[in-house]
């Protein structure tokens, strides 16, 4: 089995303690994101975020659904959020999804820190550009006129046709073509779910902005929307935090006004389009059902044709 599962904590609480705004963005709904609808309407996250095989999006959402009751918790009704990229290239899904303790594996193990990259979690039999990929994370420190703040990315990267792939403006797909790295399987198609997390104070509508900005990245590599691609985005802020409780009112929230998220929207697009970027360079060659080899970018190729176009250093090291 070629697959597995990412979580995202978005708080160091308990989620059904205290949630987050969040906001959300379809680029090409071609896919399923449960809790999605959720999002748009209310505006605020009520569960980690997980993310696997299309094969396991289920497991998932019923994994999530009932984390709180084992956990001793009775009273607390939320709207899981589990989004899926297809692996069967790599991995035999038919023969059956992640397992329930696989989600609960993942869970636990969501911490701060550096994060893993690469054929990792529900990154793992992921492929895009006709290269392996999987998990790729990216961050900007950027400056407002109401101070600085983070902007970070994470995406599970599964798109693209080959001679679509651009880095930093290079149209590297069409040097790096069939004859230096087969593909097993040719096509334009794909998915991604991307996900932005900040510690600026933004307002449900303000995330969903930003969610959209995340659409830039994806294209700056070279995806487009195909119309089988599934292209999620979805936002949230640690700038506020919102009691679990409906008893209790959020007070003391905070706003960053809307003058003042250019920087933001610069470092989401910039965010994302490094992270999937990364998360091919980041993972090796993989063989999974039936024999089949997905091979991994060619770093020291990468680096020559970025090389011929002036970018980087004047030499590989």
């Amino acid at each position: 089995m070629r697959t597995g599962v990412t979580a995202i904590q978005p708080l160091g609480v308990p989620y059904w303690q205290e949630t987050v705004f969040a906001g959300f963005h379809s680029y090409n709904g071609f896919g399923e994101v449960t809790g999605s609808h959720w999002i748009a309407e209310t505006g605020i996250l009520t569960s980690p975020i997980c993310m696997s095989s299309a094969f396991s999006v289920g497991v998932l959402r019923d994994t999530l659904l009932a984390h709180p009751k084992q956990n001793g918790i009775d009273d607390r009704w939320h709207q899981p959020m589990a989004g899926e990229t297809f692996d069967g290239v790599l991995n035999d899904g038919w023969d059956g999804p992640v397992t329930r303790a696989d989600v609960i594996a993942a869970l636990d193990a969501a911490a701060g820190g550096p994060v893993a990259e690469g054929s990792i979690g529900g990154g793992t039999g992921m492929m895009s550009f006709e290269f392996k990929s999987g998990i790729g994370t990216s961050s900007r420190v950027t400056a407002t006129t109401c101070g600085s703040f983070t902007v970070g990315a994470l995406v599970q990267s599964n798109f693209g046709n080959r001679s679509e792939l651009t880095v930093d403006g290079v149209p590297v797909g069409r040097h790096l073509g069939y004859e230096v790295v087969d593909s097993p399987q040719r096509r334009d198609q794909g998915s991604i779910v991307i996900v932005l997390a900040t510690d600026a104070p933004l307002l449900p509508p303000q995330c969903a902005r930003l969610a959209r900005r995340g659409g830039i990245g994806l294209a700056r590599v070279g995806g487009f929307g195909s119309n089988r691609s599934g292209d999620f985005i979805v936002a949230f802020s640690t700038g506020n935090r919102v009691p679990f409780n409906e008893a209790v009112i959020a007070e003391g929230l905070r706003m960053l006004p809307n003058e003042a998220m250019n920087p933001l929207f610069r470092a989401a697009s910039e965010a994302v389009e490094e992270a999937i970027i990364n998360s091919m360079t980041m993972s090796d060659s993989m063989t999974g059902v039936d024999g089949t080899t997905v091979h991994a970018l060619p770093n020291d190729k990468l680096v020559e044709v970025m090389q011929r176009y002036g970018r980087g250093p004047a030499s590989a090291t």
